[in-house]
């Protein structure tokens, strides 16, 4: 226990404090005395402080009422009675961070930001949002959901559902991964709020009214019901201050307590069968998915959590652990099922295995394989090495430093809040390493795995196989049935009633076209801006035949190394097979073992080995390609020697040999990028949209978008016969045999202290290695050609794009046209595409990297009428008038996006990586500074030369409806192809 902080606030108690050596925070548990509310500060030297406000939300239906509320809390408070508070704030920030989730059984608003103003007026603005939201009814209609007639202003037309979470559902429902967890927790929880879509299931969300809102919100929105976490330099007694003038002072306690109780326990294993739907053309054979799953014990307890978790590890940690094993390389199925593994941010521990591209009479044996392998270590046990591999890799992940994806501190805070959320000890959470040193105890007893398997999971009753068939009419019955509903809606209608559906359409875009005092929201300007940028400092060496670069950095005992190859001249036939040549080379064998001793070494001695290949086009001119093949791995540092043996051996001696594993690996990579759609449906339309503007932009979209998937389902199928699979590995070998020829060099990210005796270690493992001089690079033919594009897929929702080439990052149009994508989001397409349109997301962005500017949407109801607002949005910038705070607010995102940190090895990755292709200390403070300089007539001046007509590009996903719609619609000629 650590000492009582010397400085309390009076309306707080503090309960315990606790440093936690391993992550070098001192976490601090609070209570707020008038209300109960609790607070858990992580205390760390970090300046980007993080803010997070959690609710515990438990809804016992499917109407979305969690997550609608998270969307129009944000839409308007007391002190700030502004249309969009959230959004205006994101543009009238220096965040690093702002968002909000809503999960299964809790909603939280978390921010983070690295100046100490921009984060005291971020906090004003979310306190007030969270605990006096307006809850506006036009904001519900908007964010929630709504009926309006298809032409507002036409009651004799018919009547269609509109909203952005109903939206938003329809999409996250196209996912088919959604769709089976969402199935299988139907079953799993029979009584639970678990047991429904907190998200919103589209069918239920109209069920919704604005007064159960209401009433939801005065239940859950209460600091009695609240969970308060920060992290930072910023000290608990400052935070609670503001807590309590802000927000906390105003309330008395309320007498609730909202909980998720335990689960009705099964006696007995059930088995179901349910469908989802499949609109693509084809034999429906080797479409449905089987799943096994199991409810387990309590993750707030934290013996239950760290059993599971080593279980779940042991079982399928890598294609070497024997459930993972079995899974893989099963007849009965054609890839692991994409919820394998241990769920743990719900009350109760759910675990999971299975596969996809299978077929119902399948199910029986499955099971039978699934147990079999169960029963075998219940019996049997594992070795002594993989238990100790598996406390390896929890012991590396507790040790890392994130940052690199969302703020490190609020990678612990979401770490710890579902057992803050379970009335659990967060505390404990974080600090695994009490725990490793039991569990490397227990690990010592033969029989302690064994009775894991038969305890957790042979002896479990609480056991449901899903078995999720494919069916080509549900889509149609679904729309059907909701045509139905409105039409029996609109029968219903008296005049009042219709002309009140008018009025509610109008009122809504008044208020949507609205221009609001932004004024009354705090802000930070451009003399809040840090005067440069953060060059990390970096040192040349050589170790053995390597040219290495290292940096010195706050690593918390971690080593990352990372190979960097200059990539050479390639044939197509060898290009084409580059995204799957860098997934197999850290998958397959390596020297004498084989991939599955193989992955057994990469489990003890690293924490994850991968390759990827690194493109850009030069900073002057973007027809003029440079690519690496990058061999990445992290490293606790006792563990240097082996993770360097380990880079060197899976780079010399790779088992291309091992045809039936090669092709398992590809079959796995095809799902995982056809479930990849409907999440990155906007990617992927702006990568067909980009791909004749530059080499980079055409291989990104060959080899990783929409036409990399057309070629990787044609590669799998034909790698059925043998034949076909031995040619693959040939093809393979030879890439790598040229790849090989690439010049090299070795980047080095560790603790100061730690760098002289890992480049002794280094400089050993590699000093007999012969260096290769390097061939003719990669290089591709100047690229320009423009695309109109349909692709046609399994979705309820659209992503549509439109892009035009534009300039490299290195020329003076690159600042302004950056700048104008902000410009444009904020001022008309955010208002347009999401307010007005339905869509989840929509916005525009300079891609420096390809040389184009983008529009897109996301998860949008529209196809035709957003294509035409990215025209307009260029139309109100030419023709209306701007003021200079639209400019500042556009140029403090893109500041805020160049200045955002990154986890200690990240910062040094990116850094070297933009030495590496040209972005130079020098060249990116120039961007920086042609930034700060940007003017509004700069803006209307680059979309007048480069954003012309003549030169855009489009592409849509959709489904066969909406390419009819595109097709019929005349306005131009589109190719359409179908996924």
């Amino acid at each position: 226990m650590t000492a009582k902080p010397t400085v309390l606030h009076p309306a707080f108690e503090w309960l315990r404090s606790q440093h936690l050596e391993s992550l070098n925070i001192t976490v601090e548990e609070y209570r707020h005395r008038k209300t109960g509310a609790v607070h858990y500060h992580l205390a760390a030297d970090y300046d980007e402080n993080v803010f997070l406000v959690a609710l515990r939300t438990v809804p016992m239906d499917s109407t979305g009422v969690a997550h609608i509320l998270e969307h129009t809390a944000l839409c308007g408070s007391e002190r700030f009675p502004v249309r969009d508070p959230f959004f205006m704030m994101l543009r009238r920030s220096l965040n690093t961070f702002m968002n909000a989730f809503t999960s299964s059984d809790w909603t939280a608003y978390p921010f983070a930001s690295q100046n100490r103003k921009d984060f005291q007026n971020l906090l004003e603005v979310y306190l007030d949002a969270v605990f006096f939201s307006r809850l506006d009814p036009l904001d519900f209609a908007q964010e929630g959901h709504r009926v309006e007639f298809a032409r507002p202003d036409d009651p004799t037309s018919e009547l269609v559902y509109k909203g952005v979470v109903f939206n938003e559902m329809k999409g996250a429902m196209s996912s088919v991964p959604s769709q089976l967890w969402h199935t299988l927790c139907k079953y799993l929880f029979p009584t639970t709020t678990y047991h429904y879509n907190s998200g919103g299931d589209p069918e239920h969300i109209p069920d919704l009214t604005y007064e159960q809102l209401q009433r939801f919100y005065k239940t859950h929105y209460h600091p009695s019901n609240a969970i308060f976490m920060t992290f930072g330099d910023i000290p608990a007694h400052e935070h609670h201050a503001r807590f309590e003038e802000l927000a906390l002072s105003r309330f008395e306690p309320l007498n609730v307590n909202i909980a998720v109780p335990d689960e009705k326990r099964y006696h007995a294993p059930v088995r179901v069968e349910e469908f989802y739907p499949l609109d693509e053309e084809g034999d429906l054979d080797g479409k449905s998915h089987i799943v096994i799953s199991w409810l387990l014990g309590k993750s707030a307890n934290l013996e239950d959590l760290l059993e599971a978790q080593l279980l779940s590890s042991v079982l399928l940690d890598n294609s070497s652990s024997p459930l993972q094993h079995l899974l893989e390389t099963t007849e009965l199925g054609s890839a692991p099922s994409p919820l394998c593994g241990l769920e743990d941010s719900m009350r109760e521990l759910v675990f999971a295995c299975g596969v996809e591209g299978s077929d119902p009479e399948h199910a029986a044996a499955l099971e039978e394989a699934v147990l079999g392998v169960i029963r075998q270590v219940a019996e049997e046990g594992v070795s002594q090495e993989r238990l100790e591999a598996v406390l390896h890799q929890l012991e590396l992940h507790q040790r890392e430093i994130g940052g690199d994806s969302y703020p490190y501190g609020l990678q612990l805070i979401l770490n710890a809040l579902a057992s803050a959320t379970h009335r659990g000890d967060p505390m404990a959470v974080l600090d695994l390493e009490p725990v490793l040193a039991q569990l490397r105890e227990a690990i010592k007893d033969p029989d302690y795995i064994k009775r894991l398997a038969r305890e957790l999971l042979l002896d479990n009753p609480h056991r449901v196989t899903l078995i999720l068939k494919p069916d080509r009419d549900i889509s149609a019955r679904r729309e059907m049935a909701e045509k139905q509903r409105l039409a029996a809606l609109q029968a219903e209608l008296d005049d009042e009633q219709k002309q009140r559906i008018v009025a509610q359409a109008a009122a809504l875009e008044k208020r949507q076209t609205e221009k609001h005092d932004e004024s009354i929201l705090p802000k930070v300007t451009l003399a809040d801006v840090k005067p440069d940028i953060h060059i990390l400092p970096s040192e040349k060496v050589q170790l053995g035949v390597l040219p290495t670069t290292q940096y010195a950095q706050g690593t918390n005992g971690l080593v990352y190394q990372q190979l960097f190859i200059e990539l050479p001249a390639l044939e197509p036939e060898l290009l084409e097979l580059l995204p799957y040549y860098t997934q197999a080379l850290t998958e397959v064998g390596a020297g004498e073992r084989d991939y599955l001793a193989t992955q057994e070494w990469q489990s003890a001695v690293c924490g994850s080995i991968t390759a990827y290949t690194a493109m850009r086009g030069a900073i002057d001119d973007e027809q003029r390609l440079m690519a690496y093949l990058v061999l990445s791995s992290k490293a606790l540092v006792r563990n240097i020697a082996g993770q360097t043996e380990l880079m060197k051996s899976t780079l010399e001696s790779p088992r291309w040999d091992e045809l039936d594993r090669l092709h398992e690996l590809l079959s796995q990579q095809r799902a995982r990028r056809e479930q990849s759609i409907t999440g990155n449906g906007h990617g992927y339309a702006m990568n067909a949209a980009c791909a004749g503007m530059s080499p980079v932009a055409r291989l990104s979209h060959e080899l990783n978008g929409l036409a990399g998937l057309q070629r990787i389902r044609a590669l799998d199928d034909q790698l059925e016969e043998a034949a076909a699979r031995a040619d693959y590995a040939e093809r393979l070998a030879r890439l790598h045999q040229r790849v090989c020829g690439g010049a090299r060099q070795l980047l080095l990210v560790a603790d100061h202290e730690e760098l002289p005796a890992l480049r002794d270690i280094i400089s050993r493992t590699w000093e007999t290695t012969t260096l290769p001089t390097g061939t003719d690079r990669l290089d591709s033919e100047p690229v320009r050609f423009s695309v109109q594009q349909i692709w046609q897929t399994n979705t309820q929702v659209n992503f549509c794009a439109r892009a035009y080439p534009t300039v490299p990052v290195d020329h003076p149009d690159a600042a302004p046209l950056t700048v104008l994508g902000g410009f444009l989001r904020n001022g008309y397409l955010h208002r347009a595409i999401r307010e007005q349109g339905g869509a989840y997301g929509g916005g525009a962005s300079q891609d420096s990297n390809v040389a184009a500017f983008r529009f897109f949407s996301y998860r949008d109801p529209r196809l035709g009428e957003t294509l035409a607002d990215f025209d307009a949005a260029l139309d109100w910038l030419r023709n209306s008038d701007h003021d200079s705070e639209q400019l500042e607010q556009a140029i403090l995102g893109v500041i805020g996006s160049l200045d955002k940190p990154g986890s200690p090895a990240g910062e040094a990755k990116q850094q070297f990586q933009n030495e590496l292709f040209g972005r130079t200390a020098e060249q990116r403070r120039r961007f920086r500074q042609r930034i700060l300089a940007v003017q509004l007539e700069d803006l209307k001046r680059v979309a007048d030369t480069y954003l012309r007509p003549e030169l855009a590009s489009s592409a849509v996903i959709t489904n066969e409806a909406g390419r009819k719609a595109c097709e019929a619609a005349g306005s131009q000629a589109w190719e359409a192809i179908v996924l």
